[in-house]
């Protein structure tokens, strides 16, 4: 069986701090066919070291002029990718890119469409974080498996792993962090053979740059909500 080819698209705010270390960690997954990077109007000097980059035959760098919400950089990901299967890297270190091999498995076997990395079994190392912050990740996730009748344990994670093909007619109208729940319902509302596997997560607090406030909360709820009764 051949191996399918892997197009990770990473949209990228202000981490100057991180970018490289990332970078380096996804062009080690030898399935990896190309980084699709997206910065989404960085200020802070991650342009500087992005731009380099584009010289690497493997990572395609995109700058928006201005900050347009991790919907946006995602929206504009898609558009270029060239792989079998995409899937989503946030720029920060909170997560492990050596466990794509995993997360792919499901959809090389033929038994899944998309895949989701959840941080919530407990399976693998996940840092201790605050408790609000769970909370409304397990709220938000609850709302959308009553909507949608699924069992799901973390919609919000970042590891959503698909089929690139579902992205031919898959349009995106979130521009900021209601992505998630948007690609959730969209994703759900084809009755799509969804599946999720453990993922270690390294979360970050907002003194070292976590972007997500619970009041982003309401907006996934309020998203869930629309796309049920929506297109």
């Amino acid at each position: 069986m051949k191996q399918l080819s892997l197009s990770v698209v990473m949209p990228v705010y202000n981490e100057k701090d991180t970018i490289q270390e990332v970078v380096a960690k996804v062009l080690s997954v030898d399935i990896v066919k190309e980084l699709i990077i997206v910065d989404d109007g960085s200020t802070d000097g991650t342009r500087d070291i992005l731009k380099p980059l584009g010289s690497n035959p493997k990572i395609k760098v995109i700058l928006h002029e201005r900050n347009k919400g991790k919907g946006g950089a995602l929206s504009t990901g898609f558009k270029v990718v060239t792989g079998d299967v995409v899937v989503i890297q946030d720029a920060d270190l909170e997560y492990e890119p050596e466990e794509f091999k995993e997360l792919i498995a499901p959809i090389q076997k033929g038994k899944a469409d998309v895949v989701y990395g959840s941080r919530l079994t407990f399976a693998k190392p996940q840092r201790a974080y605050m408790f609000w912050h769970r909370f409304g990740n397990n709220f938000i996730t609850l709302c959308a498996n009553i909507l949608y009748n699924t069992t799901l344990t973390d919609i919000e994670t970042c590891y959503k792993m698909f089929s690139a093909a579902l992205l031919k007619d898959l349009t995106i109208n979130s521009a900021g962090f209601e992505v998630e729940p948007e690609l959730t319902a969209k994703l759900l509302k084809r009755k799509l053979r969804i599946y999720e596997m453990p993922i270690s997560y390294y979360g970050r607090t907002y003194d070292e740059g976590k972007k997500i406030h619970w009041w982003h909360g309401f907006g996934a709820v309020w998203t869930l909500l629309r796309y049920r009764f929506t297109n």
